[in-house]
């Protein structure tokens, strides 16, 4: 079987792999770029662990082929922090222990910064909402809801 030839955009910075028909965008951006910050946790598209951006819309990179992010502008969460330098989001989930065993947490804070370039000031019920499609089993929602709505005002109140 020949491998596809894809030219994209990941995190701001272009980049060129190679993968088969069959393989995850998830699949391609941990075993074939080393970005393993995005993590399977069902393989189904019901958890949320593997959240990524396409083109600023929030999707389920075990739902998505590697070869359909060709032309596309992926985010994930290394392109987070800038540097040594935290995002907000980051930083309040340190702040309020929002995190605990890590599966979750990177499509948590993907979903949660896509939610804030959408909306940067969401209601408790919004943020809510728009954080279901991501299941945490150690933390309990409440901090990491806090978290974001601190992190929304913080960002706020800066811009």
């Amino acid at each position: 079987m020949s491998k596809i030839h894809v030219t994209t955009t990941i995190n701001g910075d272009p980049v060129e792999y190679l993968c088969d028909a069959e393989e995850t965008l998830l699949d391609v951006l941990r075993d074939h770029l080393g970005l393993t910050g995005s993590k399977e946790g069902c393989g189904t598209g019901d958890c949320g662990a593997c959240s990524v951006t396409v083109d600023g819309r929030l999707v389920c990179s075990c739902l998505m082929l590697g070869a359909e992010a060709a032309g596309r502008e992926i985010g994930t969460i290394e392109g987070m922090a800038k540097g040594d330098q935290l995002h907000p989001l980051q930083q309040k989930f340190i702040e309020h222990a929002a995190l605990q065993c890590g599966i979750c947490t990177p499509g948590i804070l993907v979903a949660a910064k896509s939610l804030l370039d959408h909306n940067p000031d969401p209601s408790e019920e919004e943020t809510r909402y728009w954080l279901a499609g991501n299941l945490c089993r150690c933390t309990g929602y409440d901090k990491i809801i806090r978290a974001v709505l601190d992190a929304a005002k913080d960002m706020r109140e800066a811009s």
